[in-house]
This record gives structure tokens, sequence and C-alpha cells, in this order.
């Protein structure tokens, strides 16, 4: 595994600024791997399994040390609104998730005053900080579900009523017909008129 400072160049690199959300994703995700055993992300890769629970900066910088990927479908997005996130070994079952702690906030601000902006507090403190006082670490247990595994599409079928492919089980039984998400009523969008 690389050293905190590497991945903070390639964070900074890879999502074009450097913040607090950085580096609590970057060392969170360090020290998940560590507790589940993988020393070497790349190498493990095939083996490793991240949900994140949250869609800011934080999330980028675990799928950099991580290497998952939502195409490879190795990191798995939970809009929970947390930064936190859990790290699953698959050949050994092993999990923790782990959450960072709000009251680092106030820590930072009391470890470095001369810093007027929380953010930049927060940015300074996070990079030296004890991972007990960053983070809380609980092994867990994850059900899976064969769909729900890095690979191929497990399954693809399509949509009765418009017609679009829909894999892995995704798909809803409405009435006896299988439908996609939005024609069973669960669209984001809405379509607009030509």
């Amino acid at each position: 595994m690389k050293s905190l400072e590497e991945y903070i160049a390639l964070a900074a690199e890879s999502h074009g600024h450097m913040c607090p959300g950085q580096v609590l994703g970057i060392r969170m995700a360090m020290l998940g791997l560590k507790a589940i055993g993988i020393d070497d992300p790349g190498k493990y890769r095939k083996r490793l399994l991240t949900f994140v629970e949250i869609d800011r900066c934080a999330t980028d910088a675990v799928s950099l040390v991580t290497g998952c990927r939502l195409g490879k479908r190795s990191l798995k997005f939970l809009d929970y609104g947390k930064v936190a996130a859990t790290f699953v070994d698959l050949e050994t079952q092993r999990a923790v998730r782990v959450v960072a702690r709000d009251d680092s906030r106030e820590k930072a601000r009391t470890m470095f005053p001369e810093l007027a902006e929380p953010h930049r507090q927060q940015l300074a403190a996070y990079k030296v900080m004890d991972d007990a006082e960053l983070f809380t670490v609980q092994p867990v247990r994850v059900k899976l579900d064969g769909h729900d595994l890095p690979g191929r599409p497990r399954t693809r079928v399509a949509c009765e009523q418009c017609g679009e492919g829909v894999n892995d089980g995704r798909e809803r039984r409405v009435n006896g017909r299988i439908l996609c998400r939005s024609c069973a009523g669960e669209k984001y969008y809405e379509p607009l008129s030509d």
C-alpha cells in the first residue's frame, strides 16, 4: 500500500483539489483494508468489494485507494449521507464498516486554532490525528446476493413495457409482468414531450 502522502498527491490530482473529505476517504480506506488483512489493493482487487455511504469527496478517495470502481461492480454506492464505508474481502468474508467520527471536527479546531477556517483546520488535523480519533471501526457481516458481485452480468431481461434491458435482478415483477424500475413507478426522471 502507498503512503498517506502518496495517496494525498494522487487524490489531489485525480479529484482536482485537496479537501478534508479526501483525507478522510484515504485514511478510511487504508484503515479498512488493513482491518480485513489486505495490504496491497492492486494485488487483491478481485477479492475486494467496497460499499460507500456518501456521494462526496471521501468516496473518490476511497475508490482511489482501493481500486474499486462502479463500472467494475466492486464499488457500491448507498445513499445514506454518512461518511462511512464497508470493506469486504470476498475470499475470507471478513468485513469492517469504518465511520468518520463527527467529534473529529471539534478536535481539529482545538488542534489548529491558528488556522481560522474550519476547512483548513480539518485538512491539517485529519492528516495527523490517530485513527481512533477519526474513525470508529466495526466488524460486520455483509449479506451478498450473487447479482451484487463484481464481474459480468448474471442475468438480463427485457422490460415488458418499454423493452429496455435490465441486468442483475434489478427488474420488478408487477401483476405477473417483468418491468424495469422506471416502468414499475420508480422513475427518478420525468420524460419531456417532443
